[in-house]
């Protein structure tokens, strides 16, 4: 991948799969494609055990899997089907291929009720002022502030939503607002140009780089209301802007800036978290890869407006399989849901913040003391939406484990260690579930 990390894996995993009925195509969008190649295999080829089995025993065997699936996913395996051009074409129905399960409907499925603030939520007052929105906002204006007071009350609202939550939203966060909103404009301005100039950056499974409208190479499956623009960031080695669209033509320019500072405001929070864990403030930020060899990658989703929103989704329910997501929403349309219990709850974005949440990978090297949460995309029939989410991972090649310093007897390691290109090629070969991979990960007690 860009940089090369990767989450851990229990010592003793369960062999947790998903249904061929739950093997959606349209994987999470934090599954970014690897440096040399994207693997999505078939779900039934490779249990993550084999994986483990693989790294520990035979150390060949992953890699001639690996040389073997990236022969096979040379291209998609059916015609590739822009849904925006679907939802443009007048259609009053949506084609059968996105139409999902009647039990997996945000019909059935959706509530929108506003949870109750915990005592904790109170007590560290992150909910004073925003006890209307659905997940904690957080204010990070005194983030470097001279008074201690004033900057352990930020790390604290941050340690606390981190555990309780796993999601949550920050404002004064350092990044410019209008960089955001011409961020934002710029790209609504590319999925709004012609087909031709868009397919100009048309990607394949090989690398997913570019303009997309699926994610995997299974041929059949369910597929989501949404296209995407996917692109690298970090490391510098990996950034090729020749890929990146030449119109509008302040673009590019602006996608540069606006990395530039997310990266910095991820730096941040990551060593926000490493701090609240009792580790270095660059425990985590190391682990990653250091400050010039994170992952970084930006996908750009478009959800178009749908006629028939109550039987499809616009992402899949899944956990990031990364570090850590920085999402700019769409500042007039909500659409992501977070699962909080048994509930789907919709976020309502405040005004000028970035959405933040936890992956996988910090899952394990906090030895789930930290752990990301379930998500998924609804759809409406009145209005298209953007959302800018940028992946902020480990370096692909490095091993992920839990800290040493949060393994304890009564505590031991949740999580045997894995590179992140391991952890990937596990998701690919069995599709977005939820929060099943991470979970078949964890040793049994």
């Amino acid at each position: 991948m860009w940089g090369r990390t990767v989450p851990i894996l229990a010592k003793k995993t369960k062999a947790y799969g998903c249904s061929r009925a739950q093997n959606h195509d349209s994987t999470d969008n934090s599954i970014e494609p690897t440096h040399e190649v994207d693997l999505h295999i078939d779900s039934a080829a490779l249990p993550l055990t084999h994986i483990i089995l693989c790294r520990q025993n035979q150390p060949n065997s992953l890699q001639n899997t690996k040389q073997k699936t990236m022969a096979t996913c040379q291209a998609w395996p059916e015609p590739v089907v822009r849904v925006q051009s679907l939802a443009e074409s007048g259609l009053s129905s949506i084609p059968s291929r996105y139409i999902r399960p009647q039990s997996q409907r945000p019909s059935n499925t959706t509530s929108f009720v506003t949870p109750k603030p915990s005592q904790t939520d109170y007590d560290n007052a992150y909910v004073h002022d925003h006890d209307h929105l659905n997940i904690p906002v957080i204010d990070l204006e005194h983030l470097f502030s001279k008074d201690q007071v004033l900057r352990e009350k930020v790390f604290q609202q941050v340690s606390v939503v981190c555990k309780e939550w796993g999601f949550f939203q920050v404002v004064n966060h350092g990044v410019s607002h209008e960089l955001m909103k011409s961020a934002r404009e710029l790209w609504r301005e590319f999925f709004n140009q012609p087909l031709e100039m868009k397919e100009e950056y048309a990607n394949s499974p090989t690398t997913y780089e570019g303009y997309g409208s699926r994610l995997g190479v299974q041929k059949g499956a369910t597929l989501d209301w949404s296209d995407y623009f996917f692109l690298h960031y970090m490391p510098p080695s990996l950034r090729n802007q020749a890929k990146w669209p030449a119109f509008p033509p302040s673009l590019r320019k602006v996608i540069a800036e606006y990395g530039e500072g997310v990266v910095k405001l991820g730096g941040r929070i990551l060593k926000m978290m490493s701090t609240n864990l009792g580790l270095k403030e660059d425990y985590l930020l190391n682990a990653f890869g250091g400050e010039g060899e994170i992952g970084a990658c930006l996908r750009v989703n478009f959800y178009p407006k749908c006629p028939q929103p109550d039987l499809t989704l616009g992402l899949s329910p899944h956990s990031d399989p990364g570090g850590m997501t920085i999402l700019l929403p769409d500042d007039f349309v909500s659409g992501l849901q977070v699962r909080r219990g048994d509930e789907w709850i919709t976020v309502k974005p405040h005004p000028n913040a970035f959405i933040v949440n936890i992956g996988d990978q910090i899952q394990v090297l906090s030895n789930a003391i930290y752990k990301s949460v379930e998500h998924r995309v609804i759809v409406n029939s009145n209005q298209d939406r953007v959302s800018l989410a940028l992946f902020y991972n480990p370096r692909s090649d490095l091993l992920i484990e839990p800290a040493k310093e949060l393994v304890t007897k009564e505590r031991p390691a949740l999580y045997s260690p894995m590179t992140y290109d391991e952890y990937r090629l596990y998701i690919r070969l069995n599709g977005p579930c939820g929060k099943a991979q991470v979970e078949s990960l964890a040793s049994q007690t």
